[in-house]
């Protein structure tokens, strides 16, 4: 069996994400799609809106055959570290290729791209080093240092653009790829409908994550996105409602956060990861006087610090994850196994002998610190998100069994 990986958050999965993972194993020409998924908390720095296990039945039911879990240090990750993450375990699954979204929509100015940066790599990252120096943020330093050298390029080869979000992760994919000298093929379709970032529901049929999102808050209903989200989507997330009572986001778990900064104080606070240049003080502050996440934030926020990297940092303080605990987490060393369909399951166990690290699908049977810190960190969202309707249930990853889907009825897309 041929099989072609994806990497994914879900958060929550729409009719986008559909589309994406039937066009991967349509273009790819394989049997099965195996996702590499986020757990708990996401690239952005956020508690997800539901828990992994119902996403990942979410995405069983709509092409998918495995996902895996990315573990928290990659998951929570700026992009090279999420990708190099998330790469490197659909290698290790033994995909033979793998399918990102983008707003390009062809490969090869991503090639192109990547060819023209490591042709000019000892100049492109001396100039993102001088340029966070100076206190540009990172993305914009990286996206700077890219226009500086476009002018090597040939004239007749097309370059990525890699001011959007979707073509700067892609670039990412294939940078990771290249780096551990993985065979799998990059592949790529074009994002449909609404742009990542996009906040409000405009498309007819495909509408963002964060759309989405914006969409429940405001109203407190899944009525207005129903049209986005296939029909097992809305009634997990129905479900959902009615047993946990919300969804995940920073201001439900900002009250934990808040307790988490003022408990441990600035001294504590600067060796948590991606803490760094005194910032542990001025969040400690922002703490002491904000009585609300957004409030917070504006507070907080800066030209060199980009809400994106702030919340990777509270999450991180949220979580106990320090630069220690990072540092013995270097590269993925196991396949957490979070559900499959039965094809999904034939693969495996044609496969599993061959795997060049562990599959684990029972974590009592299995002992390394990046899969205690997924334990921990899965505890602390559930703690968060239950708590008002009684259903805080912490050690799921021990109770709950990797989930079987036995059929999968195909949506189409025209």
């Amino acid at each position: 069996m041929k099989a072609t990986g994806i990497v994914v958050e879900y958060n929550p999965l729409h009719n986008g994400h559909v589309y994406h993972a039937h066009q991967a194993k349509e273009t790819t020409e394989a049997d099965i799609v195996i996702a590499v998924m986020s757990g708990n908390f996401l690239q952005r720095g956020e508690p997800a809106f539901v828990d992994k296990w119902t996403r990942a039945k979410m995405a069983l039911e709509s092409g998918v055959d495995i996902v895996f879990e990315l573990p928290y240090r990659f998951a929570t990750g700026n992009a090279p570290i999420f990708a190099l993450g998330a790469i490197s375990l659909l290698d290790a699954a033994g995909c033979s290729a793998y399918c990102f979204g983008s707003e390009d929509g062809d490969i090869e100015p991503f090639q192109n791209s990547l060819d023209l940066i490591n042709l000019s790599k000892n100049e492109y990252e001396s100039a993102v080093k001088s340029a966070v120096q100076d206190g540009v943020s990172y993305p914009m330093a990286l996206n700077n240092a890219y226009h500086s050298i476009q002018s090597y390029a040939e004239k007749d080869r097309s370059l990525a653009d890699l001011s959007k979000p979707n073509n700067i992760l892609g670039f990412h994919y294939m940078q990771a790829a290249l780096s551990i000298d993985s065979t799998m093929k990059p592949a790529t379709i074009k994002r449909l409908g609404a742009d990542y970032h996009e906040k409000d529901l405009i498309a007819k049929k495909f509408a963002s994550a964060t759309g989405i999102r914006k969409s429940f808050f405001s109203t407190n209903t899944l009525e207005e996105v129903a049209d986005f989200i296939p029909p097992a989507t809305k009634s997990m997330l129905s479900h959902w409602k009615a047993e946990r009572g919300q969804f995940g986001n920073w201001d439900t778990f900002y009250p934990y956060l808040r307790y988490s900064i003022l408990r441990d104080g600035p001294d504590r606070l600067r060796h948590i990861a991606d803490i760094s240049e005194g910032i542990e003080n001025l969040i400690y502050r922002a703490a002491q006087k904000n009585n609300s996440f957004q409030t917070f934030m504006e507070e907080v926020k800066s030209k060199r610090y980009t809400w994106t990297r702030i919340q990777r940092m509270l999450t991180h303080i949220l979580t106990g994850f320090t630069y220690d605990m990072r540092s013995e987490m270097d590269e993925p060393a196991y396949l957490r196994l979070l559900g499959m369909t039965n094809d999904g399951r034939t693969f495996l166990n044609e496969r599993k002998k061959d795997l060049p690290i562990p599959l684990v699908s029972k974590v009592a049977a299995y002992s390394d610190p990046s899969l205690d810190m997924d334990i921990r960190a899965s505890d602390i969202y559930a703690l968060a998100i239950g708590i008002d309707s009684g259903c805080a249930l912490t050690g799921l990853d021990y109770t709950i069994s990797p989930i079987l889907i036995n059929h999968f009825e195909g949506r189409s897309f025209k």
